[in-house]
């Protein structure tokens, strides 16, 4: 089949496509370098809406270097350059278009079609070069790949190969072209570690650094120096040398070290990144087209695994629902916030306060029950400022203005009088809860919102005491605050419109991915959570030993085990949610009279370190009293499943959240679970867990699975 023809039959697929064009313009190159082509990938819309490859996007591209291969084999024109629109180069595949895809063929068709045209520009009779002058991810990435030369921008803020993060490989050449450029070992770093770090993006600093680009220039006029620096390689005057690269040892060693770091992240639970991994070892031998045909391949095979579905699914939650929040009120009803009030000055609090500081810039105010406390809080804001300057984060002018914003007081009237949102951050028990708001009615004004921090507790009951409780509102953030995106803004009986949308604003501000629940027993992540937690914890008391029970949920590729879990909360914290939800919910969960006995001990985790190796620590052996029922693996990772189906279909039916896709957005950006997941619900359809434990799927056909 030819290029045309696959492209063709791929556009068929997208009738919805959003055309990126390749426009050629003509120009003559500094130091009568001669006559140079350069094409603009542009779809024609502002920089919110980055330029993409779908096939008819290929197709424009393809006829662009049509008209470039004329003009160099007619000796028109000396060297090729492809750029982007202002503030983006491309941002790669047209992701729309593959959720769509039925059958593989089709999915061959996308990786082959994307392949034959990119490398039209290594084979054609003049040199090319790619200028990446603003974001560049996946395809965009890789078309520069299949350039001459690079140059790229400093001001370029987020370049990366993102596949294997969504479930697929890189797959129109960079998995096989990038270690033959810069070597397998930093090839691995962009392709596998940094993709399944949360996509951690490469600055354009860095891609200098790493050897993909050959230049570096500064954004005012990175075009300008892109093209004298092209009209200087092609007069001779400069030479671009790159090392050689080492096909040895190494390159296998380097492949191993790759499959350490996936492991790590994913578990073996993905297959993406293993996939990635193959093909870079096969590219040791520098076959290009023997890659080439093996990315299409994986690619063809994931397009149509429920991983990337999955993975598209969650992609789509955190870029498109989380930014239109459901239920959120009209956002015109929210009221300014100029002050903020922060209720505690512990580590928490201390956090708080500085997100507020940073994403508000308006003054913020801690209290505590006494002075030290105050200056303790308010010191460790300083110092995480500081410490921003030190990085380079921010400039000197910008720190100082930042901790004159951050003070303490002892006397609230004072501290809150003038605040318009007062959030607190204190011991989660709820005589102590209602008794700060209390105080804080007395002294704030009438409009100022009251929002707490806390993890499990009633909004509404806490709210109970007051003269205005329609002003208080649940919100929830999670620990480490500035590593976490969710935050739970939970709605209480009488909390009014006018409360409520000043949180989901406030929310916005703080660059937070807000979600809406009801005011339920632990909301959404901390029940789901305490739940699966509670069960692996079961089946310990039980008499499974605590290492199998912890191994069960590997083959999900979950962020960490269940004990390593109940480590980073905390035992105690752990304990007492799960009294709290026990309180409410007797027959689903349960106290684990064990867990209760390590609190009472003291002990932080189940596991000690002291013999250089992760065991379980004897003392807290010495303390568990077992029964005698031993389950494997798979028996405790069932039970642990089927208990999470359950306790989402319930909260579903109680109206915690309004629909499966916010239980996944809050499990995602509120506890790390990973997007081959899409969260969990489309995992439990897949595996048939839904089905077995609710009678019914959660999400419809097609929604995160290959449609029928």
């Amino acid at each position: 089949m030819t290029t045309t023809e696959l492209l063709q039959r791929a556009a068929e697929l997208f009738p919805d496509e959003v055309v990126t064009s390749a426009h050629v313009r003509h120009l003559d190159l500094p130091g009568q370098a001669g006559r140079f082509a350069l094409i603009t990938l542009d779809n024609g819309l502002d920089h919110t809406k980055p330029s993409t490859f779908g096939p008819a996007s290929l197709a424009r591209l393809s006829e662009a270097l049509d008209q470039v291969e004329r003009e160099a084999a007619a000796g028109g024109i000396v060297g090729v350059g492809v750029t982007g629109k202002p503030f983006i180069f491309a941002v790669g595949a047209d992701l729309k278009g593959v959720e769509v895809l039925k059958e593989r063929g089709d999915a061959v068709a996308i990786g082959r079609s994307g392949h034959e045209v990119f490398k039209r520009l290594a084979a054609l009779p003049v040199p090319t070069f790619a200028f990446y002058n603003g974001a560049a991810m996946g395809g965009g990435v890789e078309i520069g790949l299949h350039c001459t030369y690079r140059t790229v921008s400093s001001g370029v803020p987020a370049f990366s190969l993102p596949e294997c993060f969504l479930g697929l490989v890189p797959g129109w050449g960079g998995c096989t072209l990038l270690p033959n450029l810069i070597g397998p070992q930093k090839a691995i770093q962009v392709v596998i570690e940094n993709s399944l770090s949360q996509n951690r993006q490469l600055k354009g600093a860095q891609v200098y650094e790493l050897g993909i680009a050959d230049a570096l220039f500064e954004p005012a006029d990175f075009l300008a120096q892109s093209l004298r620096w092209a009209a200087s390689v092609l007069t001779g005057e400069t030479v671009v040398e790159r090392p050689e690269i080492d096909r040895g040892e190494s390159w296998d060693q380097a492949v191993a070290h790759g499959r350490l770091i996936a492991d790590s992240k994913v578990h073996g639970a993905a297959p993406a990144p293993y996939r990635a991994l193959d093909i870079i070892a096969g590219a040791k031998d520098g076959d290009l087209q023997q890659g080439f045909d093996a990315e299409d391949e994986a690619l063809a095979d994931l397009m149509m695994s429920g991983e990337l579905r999955s993975g598209l699914y969650a992609f789509n939650l955190v870029q498109k629902r989380a930014k239109r929040p459901v239920g959120a009120p009209d956002k015109s009803l929210a009221r300014p916030v100029t002050k903020v009030g922060v209720v505690g000055a512990g580590l928490m609090a201390s956090q708080l306060a500085l997100l507020f500081a940073r994403r508000l810039e308006v003054p913020v105010v801690l209290t505590d029950i006494d002075q030290e406390r105050i200056d303790k809080g308010v010191g460790y804001v300083h110092g995480e400022i500081d410490k921003l300057l030190d990085k380079g984060r921010i400039g000197g002018d910008k720190a100082n203005r930042l901790k004159a914003l951050v003070t303490g007081s002892l006397d609230k009237g004072a501290a809150f009088g003038d605040a318009d949102f007062v959030i607190e951050a204190v011991f989660e028990e709820m005589g102590v809860k209602q008794n700060v708001f209390a105080e804080l009615e007395a002294v704030v004004s009438p409009e100022a919102v009251l929002a707490t921090n806390t993890s499990s507790l009633s909004v509404t009951e806490m709210a109970s005491k007051l003269q205005h409780p329609e002003r208080v509102v649940g919100f929830h953030f999670f620990n480490p605050v500035a590593v976490l995106p969710l935050l739970e803004i939970v709605r209480g009986e009488k909390t009014d419109d006018a409360s409520l949308a000043t949180a989901f604003a406030t929310a916005r501000k703080l660059k937070k991915t807000a979600v809406l629940v009801k005011d339920a027993p632990a909301f959404v992540v901390n029940r789901v959570l305490t739940r699966f937690l509670g069960t692996v914890l079961g089946t310990i008391d039980e008499g499974t030993p605590i290492e199998v029970a912890d191994r069960a949920l590997e083959p999900l590729g979950l962020p960490m085990s269940p004990i390593v879990l109940l480590e980073l909360v905390g035992p105690a914290v752990a304990h007492h949610v799960a009294s709290t939800l026990h309180t409410a919910f007797p027959d689903r969960f349960g106290v684990s009279e064990n867990l209760g006995r390590v609190v009472e001990a003291g002990k932080r985790s189940l596991y000690t370190w002291a013999s250089g190796s992760q065991q379980v620590d004897p003392e807290v052996a010495a303390l568990f009293q077992v029964g005698s029922t031993v389950l494997t693996e798979e028996q405790v990772r069932d039970r642990a499943l089927d208990a999470i189906a359950e306790e989402i279909h319930l909260m579903l039916e109680e109206g915690v959240v309004a629909e499966a896709q916010d239980v996944d957005l809050c499990l995602i950006t509120g506890a790390g679970w990973p997007f081959h997941l899409g969260g969990i619900t489309p995992y439990l359809d897949r595996e048939g867990v839904s089905q077995r434990v609710n009678g019914k799927p959660f999400l419809a056909p097609g929604v995160a699975s290959v449609p029928a």
